[in-house]
């Protein structure tokens, strides 16, 4: 199992990454692009503005609109800018102006001298804020990167993992050819969406790309069409391939669901004995469909189970 690892967000990725999004131009205090976000979300400093500073969110993005711009205005220039310095007094990570509001001389002087990246920004206050606090959740979020092959069955993202030479491109492969998407082959990244989804992507130099022992590398969308490949799934599923000595005890009915951990979250485990003639890629195509129907909440093994204890205790009233 991978550990997974907390980001570092600094000001000169999140620009990079939204900049085009957010509509966000840089004014000043290009020297402290390399400071850190600290916090995933936006705050407005008002209160600190006004000389109120007990509680300062200073690790967040600070965003200035209209209500903070026109308090700033109806003070005289001195108190302007010492109010101003007030703001710097914590080692903020930068300051946005919504709608694009600009911001006056002395404060650009100010961020230059400090080295407090300064952006301007066309969103109304509220629309900025949003949006800038999906992306940095997005960028916070907890990553890792696991061993193994994902793909997309009919809406089930299954991670295909396994030793080397066991047969997971095959099965890849097989499966692709029957319509399915590729997610990533070998090695697949994983996020962790709003604390609980886990989604799985693909190394972006190897996204739509496999390797086939014997045949080399495979242009899947270019080979199987657009639709062999997906840039991202939640994963539902993990399968493990192992060859058969290695797995004494199997699993013949299934009424105890196994669980592989991943970013702290328990996915469906799967482990299937492998062995020369089993149809590798028929077996995990149709275990996918059987955790897609016990998700809907059928359970065969159970459902099957309650049958024949139904069946007996009739018989025994009967004879009794």
């Amino acid at each position: 199992m991978a550990r997974h690892k907390t980001e570092i967000v600094t000001v000169e990725r999140f620009y990079t990454e939204c900049a085009s999004e957010l509509g966000l131009r840089l004014v000043a205090g290009a020297g402290g692009l390399k400071r850190v976000i600290r916090e995933p979300t936006i705050n407005r400093p008002g209160l600190v503005l006004t000389g109120f500073t007990r509680y300062f969110a200073f690790k967040r993005i600070q965003v200035i609109g209209n209500a903070e711009a026109y308090y700033l205005r109806s003070l005289d220039p001195q108190e302007r800018q010492r109010r101003y310095l007030l703001l710097f007094s914590k080692p903020i990570p930068c300051v946005v102006f919504s709608r694009n509001l600009r911001p006056g001389p002395d404060l650009v002087r100010l961020a230059e001298e400090q080295d407090v990246p300064l952006f301007q920004c066309p969103l109304i206050t509220m629309q900025f804020i949003n949006r800038a606090t999906l992306a940095l959740e997005t960028m916070f979020a907890p990553r890792c990167t696991e061993l193994g092959s994902m793909v997309d069955i009919l809406g089930v993202g299954v991670l295909i993992r396994g030793e080397s030479g066991i047969g997971k491109s095959e099965s890849v492969l097989a499966l692709i050819e029957r319509g399915y998407s590729l997610v990533s082959d070998d090695a697949t990244r994983f996020t962790l969406v709003d604390g609980r989804h886990v989604v799985g992507t693909s190394p972006g130099h190897t996204r739509g790309y496999m390797e086939v022992r014997g045949i080399g590398i495979l242009n899947v969308a270019a080979m199987f069409g657009v639709r062999s490949v997906r840039l991202s799934k939640e994963l539902d599923l993990v399968i493990t391939l192992k060859p058969w000595e290695e797995v004494p005890d199997v699993d013949r009915l299934g009424m105890e669901q196994e669980y592989f951990e991943i970013l702290g979250q328990k996915i469906p485990h799967i482990t299937i004995p492998v062995r020369p003639g089993r149809d590798l890629a028929r077996l995990i195509e149709v275990a996918a469909f059987h955790i897609k129907l016990v998700q809907a909440g059928h359970n065969p093994a159970k459902e099957l189970n309650d049958q024949l204890v139904a069946q007996m205790t009739r018989a025994r009233q009967i004879r009794g």
